[in-house]
Parts: C-alpha cells; structure tokens; sequence
C-alpha cells in the first residue's frame, strides 16, 4: 500500500521545523491519488516569530490556513521559482495539499504555467471551478481525519478531468526525479521518442515549467538532503548528479537556497 512521502526534500533545516510545529502527511482518498501526492498538515503554537524557508518541488500547491482567530484564507500556489519563506506567529494551523507535478492540469484544466511563480487567492478564480466546490470556510477546523476528508471533498467537487497528455507528463517527471542519469534535456527527448519542442510544451502546459528547471530542481534538492544529513564530499556528490564539476554545483546550491553550502551547514549548526 502506498504511504505519504517520508523524506524532506525541500525543506531548508528539517530538524528544525518538526522541533518548531506540528508536522505531517496524509494520504488522500484512492480516486484522488492519481492526482494529489498527499495533504500536510501543521499546526502550531509559537512565543516567538518563526521563519520556514522551502525549495520549491516542481508542483501546484492548495493551501488553506487559519491565524489565531482569524478567518480562514486560502490560495492556489503554483511552482515556485524562487525559495519560498513564511513567518508563523501565534498559533494557527494550515492544511496544503500538494499535488504531484502535473496533477493539477486536470483540475485547472488551461496551461499550468499561468500559475507558475504566483500565488492566486480564491476569490480570484471563484469561476474556475462549479460553485458546489467553493471551499468551505472551515477545512483547518477538527481531526486530521475530518480535514482530509474535507480536502477529499473538495477535490471531488472540482470533478477533475483525465487527459493522456498529463498522465505522459506525469510519467515523465517521474522518471526524471528517480533516474539520476536524466541529465540534458535532448537526450531525454529522443530516449522517449520526443522532439525537444514538443518536451517543453507538454512540461508548460502541465507541469508548469521546463525540463531543464526540472531536472536541475530536483538535483538540488538531491544536494540539499545530502547537505542537511552532514557536509557532504561536494566533488563526489556534483559527479554522482551530473554536474561538471564541483563549482557547478555549489554555483547552484547557492542560487537554489540563498545560502552557500558553508553558510546552510553554518546555519544548522546555530
């Protein structure tokens, strides 16, 4: 049976965020799991102000949260290209759902790539979907059971549509993430029968970004979780992923987090 993703890939200091709040992964309902890698959940009740920073994944976010006894608000965040970073204050508590990359096409059901780099609140995109999906006002509210069944009927109410095209590119990006000698994007293309331009164009409209983007976020965050275990061997480690040499990598270590590998291990250490 399948289970909610256990690694941290992404997040900058895991050790640090589980220290700070409640953090966890739940699976959503089978019908959805084609779709939707799993929800996560967080609760939290802080004296003092705490910043997360995340490497975005190459993934469509829906994020539902609630400050304190403020209303509940909620966004559609699409891929990030830059790192993410969020205050929390308080308490509060959010319920995210992130989708596997390309599974919110047949939700959004137009290019993903609209999306890409922006946050999008509800009210913007109330016509998007049949009005019987609004989101109720109170998906953070109650067990972790019933908020996931919350976001399950959600979900279902947005009556997702299937297309081969996205279960393609979906495959695609799978397999990008788990091969590490997927490194240049025309060899990718003709080991899959595919021209170049028609590559980028399913990826746009689908995932919402590149294969080039791809294949490098991915690497990075390979170094990341490397990095986050303890300084790794930077040369050994940049030949494993496929980079040209070591500076290669650091160059984009540094670009991807804002922090060069001494600095991260540096910040951990503090």
């Amino acid at each position: 049976m399948r289970q909610p993703r256990g690694d941290s890939r992404g997040i900058l200091d895991p050790a640090r965020l589980m220290r700070r709040v409640r953090f966890r992964r739940h699976l959503p309902a089978a019908p959805l799991q084609r779709w939707v890698e799993h929800y996560w959940l967080i609760d939290w009740a802080l004296t003092e102000p705490f910043e997360q920073r995340v490497v975005p994944h190459p993934a469509v976010n829906v994020v539902f949260q609630r400050d304190g006894d403020e209303p509940e608000r909620a966004e559609v965040a699409g891929v990030g290209l830059a790192v993410f970073s969020t205050v929390l204050t308080g308490t509060g508590r959010v319920c995210g759902v992130q989708f596997r990359p390309g599974g919110f096409h047949p939700f959004w059901r137009a290019s993903v790539a609209e999306l890409t780099g922006r946050h999008r609140n509800f009210a913007e995109l109330a016509n998007r979907w049949p009005p019987a999906a609004a989101p109720a006002p109170a998906i953070c509210t109650g067990t972790d059971a019933a908020r996931c069944r919350a976001l399950d009927d959600l979900l279902t109410g947005w009556a997702p549509r299937p297309d081969p095209a996205t279960d393609e590119a979906m495959r695609l990006v799978e397999t990008i993430r788990t091969d590490r000698s997927v490194r240049r994007v025309d060899e990718f293309a003709r080991d899959h029968g595919l021209s170049v331009r028609r590559l980028q164009r399913l990826f746009l409209t689908r995932i919402g970004v590149g294969p080039k983007w791809v294949i490098r976020r991915y690497r990075l965050h390979e170094a990341l979780e490397r990095a986050t275990d303890g300084p790794p061997d930077w040369a050994t480690l940049a030949a494993e992923l496929g980079y040209s040499d070591q500076a290669h990598l650091v160059r984009d270590f540094t670009t991807g987090t804002g922090l060069t590998p001494g600095g991260y291990a540096a910040a951990r250490r503090r």
